[in-house]
């Protein structure tokens, strides 16, 4: 178990079939993380979102007592290509160009973009990170994946510094910049073993039939960049939701 967190990241894997949108949180119903439209009254806010109060398999989670199990790796292959970065007014979201993507138990999962939320979604033992980041990725089925990543504070990151450089202040607005290039794999640690439980979208709708699969070991990213985010955005974390009768597995 993780007893101590400082501000590394740290990563999550989500499979669901569900638009793309809905992960963004974007629509034409309103809702936010804090007051009347935040997370505890969304179920009241759309029909659509209904699932947020009465799932039995929402995300996200405190991550406890995980049980081994012989989980299949996830093949990661990333590849470089421009900044595209967008303030959709809920997160900071960098879309991804195409040719990337991961591979779990023998299935094939195209990265389209990923995306951040502070502090951390996910808690481990009952203890957040400052931030938590989703590589969001989608299969011929429509099925999506999402990897996040937890940051906790130590180095700069410098992928995230070439991103937050141009990030956009206004909700709505989104900048090209052919000059500048990322790749996800530098965002990965070394270590790619996982979590793995069923779960949901952790914005409106909520939509069920998730498979996360969150990596044990963290990575760093600087309290500035984290201030600079929060500047922009600010909280923008769903708490932990119930278990209901989930098992919780590990490689």
């Amino acid at each position: 178990m993780i007893k101590t967190i400082t501000m590394s990241a740290f990563f999550a894997v989500v499979i669901v079939s569900t638009p793309m949108n809905a992960i963004a949180g974007s629509g034409d119903d309103e809702w936010s993380y804090a007051g009347r439209s935040g997370p505890e009254n969304w179920a009241d806010i759309s029909k659509k979102f209904e699932l947020c109060r009465d799932g039995k398999e929402q995300s996200p989670i405190n991550i406890s007592d995980a049980k081994t199990a012989n989980l299949p790796a996830i093949q990661f292959d990333y590849k470089p290509g421009s900044l595209e970065i967008l303030n959709n007014g809920y997160t900071i979201q960098v879309n991804h160009a195409a040719g990337s993507s991961i591979t779990v138990g023998g299935e094939k999962y195209e990265l389209l973009q990923f995306h951040f939320h502070t502090p951390s979604e996910n808690t481990i033992d009952g203890k957040s990170f400052p931030m938590e980041m989703h590589l969001v990725h989608k299969n011929t089925k429509g099925q999506l994946a999402v990897v996040g990543v937890f940051s906790k504070e130590g180095a700069k990151n410098t992928v995230l510094s070439k991103a937050w450089e141009h990030t956009p202040q206004k909700a709505g607005d989104k900048e090209k910049v052919a000059s500048v290039s990322i790749n996800a794999a530098d965002l990965l640690p070394v270590d790619r073993s996982y979590y793995s439980f069923k779960g949901s979208l952790t914005t409106p709708p909520c939509s069920e039939g998730v498979k996360w699969m969150v990596l044990k070991t963290p990575t760093e990213v600087s309290r500035e960049q984290i201030e600079k985010f929060i500047k922009v955005i600010g909280n923008n974390a769903r708490p932990v939701q119930p278990m209901h009768m989930r098992t919780l597995d590990m490689m």
